[in-house]
């Protein structure tokens, strides 16, 4: 399905907040669903000035991309912060380190989020200790003390 230029600007974005971080705050037009996509989630997300789109995470089985449209940020992944603007793109593999994306601009932050939609993942939070098992439709978060390691 085409959508038009201004179509997608004519699309109101969703104010989203984060489950585990109240601070952590996007405005939300889903271009995949919007198209109907069903294997691949592409947003374009716009994260005001000061806050992060995301709580640090990382997929185990769930890949990302991020393309920066306009304003300025930093990704930070695992240890590693990088400054971000326009025209620069964040490939973040499965199974790879923790990551999350800071507006420490003065204006929003605008990118194009791309990401694998599969009908199972384990989403980990290292900073909240917390784990999420997506399975189809249920999804079950678990502290980190409670997981047996193998």
């Amino acid at each position: 399905m085409h959508l038009s230029a201004d179509k997608i600007a004519a699309m109101q974005g969703v104010r989203k907040v984060h489950s585990l971080n109240a601070s952590a705050i996007r405005i939300d037009k889903s271009l995949g669903d919007e198209a109907g996509l069903k294997n691949i989630g592409i947003h374009l997300i716009s994260i005001p000035p000061g806050v992060k789109s995301t709580e640090f995470h990382t997929h185990k089985y769930e890949e990302e991309a991020i393309y920066v449209l306009s304003g300025q940020g930093m990704e930070v992944i695992g240890d590693q912060s990088q400054k971000i603007g326009p025209g620069d793109f964040v490939g973040l593999p499965a199974g790879g380190p923790g990551h999350e994306t800071v507006n420490n601009g003065s204006e929003p932050l605008v990118c194009l989020v791309i990401g694998q939609r599969l009908s199972r993942d384990v989403v980990d939070y290292p900073r909240q200790s917390k784990r999420i098992y997506r399975n189809g439709d249920q999804s079950d978060r678990v502290e980190y003390q409670h997981i047996v390691r193998r």
